[in-house]
């Protein structure tokens, strides 16, 4: 309860603040919708790209070495995160700096690389391959700290593009690798190189974070400015404050991680390498239906937060409406397509012997298709600031994983993983459905000052999902 009470009173209150004076001129959801979606888009591509080359020029081993890396370091990442990029754009005064952010999340993240590495060690499987993986991602979290201040500012164009930039160049330079020396550990390698070069080369550059949309002569005026705007900080009081306040939101970004990768925990250590990769290589075609929940999740949570705070629900639920409406087609065709073209699809994207688990594609379309919908009304329950008491229903639903994996795994195989998603997806979409009804009822009663037909134009709160 105190964590939650430290959130909120760091958090400054949408309806009373004002955005502050240097943040650029606010974008429409439709520009933020089409850049967030089109980088989303290139930079998952990228990813999914990465396994089928592993399979292509690989085996389902390799695949399952490059899952397993994800499996162990993205969980850790999560946690350690804490989610300071919703802390960072929600901070609407600034009344932190962008510095303290940013010392706080090298320091989490080099703890993350000690924590990553013990694990390594400690499951005995291909150790070079999942440090590796867990550096690049590492650098993944750094950059994302920057997008978030990008985002603060409205720049989401400017995030889309450095995704597109490194999903492009790290595919092209782990394929070299690979290609070359056939191996998953260089691959890996040379991701990190190739992301290493985007945070600095971009991510990292005045001319990115600094450069308002203005004229070349404020522009000029803004950047010298910002000398020491990028670099880090450390204040022992303020980097309590951070971690007192971003807690809650730690536990929860790293149960929602784990949820998709319990299960391959249980078949490396039931079924092996090569399951895994199989696995691995199949729901990454279930996820990236994630790509357009995302963007939707992203580009709506403002609207979502200004309706809920206006004490608009009809609008509110009007707008959700929609939005479930679109995730289910989507849930629906992806179950249509995987039943009636589920094995040409695997023998084109991968290999034959990938084809062998069409059912296994099917089983996982299904559970990806609730996921698709539990994760939007996730993003709607955050959006009403309802954080803490996301932790009960995602402890619920990691229990419900490990134990379902547990016992369907050793012996079903990986039709019992898929069935294990089935059922974290169910208890989730249940879960979530319960939080809504819940928030609904705490929904805050509309008042003069903030119209429920018409939230004010001059209240733009900052969050990321």
């Amino acid at each position: 309860m105190s964590s939650t009470i430290a959130l909120q009173s760091s958090l400054p209150d949408p309806a009373s603040t004002n955005p502050p004076k240097s943040a650029a001129r606010s974008s429409s959801l439709r520009w933020n919708f089409s850049w967030t979606f089109v980088g989303n888009v290139v930079y998952s591509a990228c990813q999914w790209g990465m396994l089928v080359l592993l399979a292509k020029i690989g085996n389902p081993q390799m695949v399952g070495q490059y899952g397993l890396g994800m499996a162990i370091a993205t969980p850790v990442l999560a946690f350690s995160s804490l989610q300071i990029r919703a802390i960072l754009t929600t901070d609407v005064s600034e009344r932190i700096h962008f510095g303290e952010y940013l010392g706080f999340r090298l320091l989490t993240t080099l703890l993350s690389l000690v924590v990553i590495t013990g694990i390594a060690f400690r499951s005995g499987h291909a150790i070079p391959v999942i440090i590796a993986i867990g550096v690049a991602q590492a650098i993944e979290m750094v950059a994302d700290l920057y997008w978030g201040r990008m985002q603060f500012h409205d720049n989401m164009d400017r995030i889309a593009k450095s995704m597109i930039i490194r999903g492009v160049l790290g595919l092209a330079a782990m394929a070299a690798a690979v290609y070359w020396t056939h191996s998953v550990l260089w691959g890996a390698l040379a991701l990190v190189f190739a992301r290493a070069a985007v945070l600095v080369g971009y991510d990292m550059t005045k001319r990115a974070q600094l450069l308002p949309r203005a004229t070349p002569s404020q522009a000029e005026a803004v950047l010298p400015a910002g000398t020491n705007a990028l670099r880090p900080r450390w204040s022992l009081s303020v980097q309590s404050e951070l971690l007192r306040t971003s807690i809650t939101l730690g536990v929860i970004a790293a149960l929602v991680s784990l949820l998709p990768n319990l299960p391959r925990y249980f078949i490396v250590g039931s079924q092996g390498e090569r399951a895994l990769g199989i696995f691995t290589a199949t729901a990454f075609l279930v996820s990236s239906g994630n790509l357009i929940v995302t963007a939707l999740g992203q580009s709506a949570f403002v609207p979502l937060a200004k309706y809920y705070a206006a004490g608009d629900l009809r609008r509110f639920k009007l707008l959700l409406a929609k939005l479930l409406g679109i995730v289910a087609v989507l849930g629906l065709g992806g179950i249509a397509v995987s039943m009636l073209f589920g094995k040409i699809l695997l023998t084109l994207l991968y290999r034959p012997e990938y084809a062998e688990h069409t059912d296994l594609l099917v089983a996982m379309m299904i559970g990806g298709g609730l996921s698709y919908l539990s994760s939007l009304m996730g993003s709607a329950v955050t959006a009403t600031r309802c954080f803490t008491r996301q932790i009960p229903l995602l402890a619920i639903a990691v229990a419900s994983t490990a134990v379902a994996s547990k016992f369907l795994i050793p012996s079903h195989g990986l039709l019992g993983a898929a069935i294990a998603v089935i059922i974290t997806s169910t208890v989730m979409c249940a879960g979530e459905c319960v939080l809504l009804w819940y928030v609904f009822s705490k929904a805050p009663v509309p008042q003069n000052a903030v119209s429920s037909t018409n939230p004010p134009e001059n209240w733009e709160p900052k969050a990321s999902i």
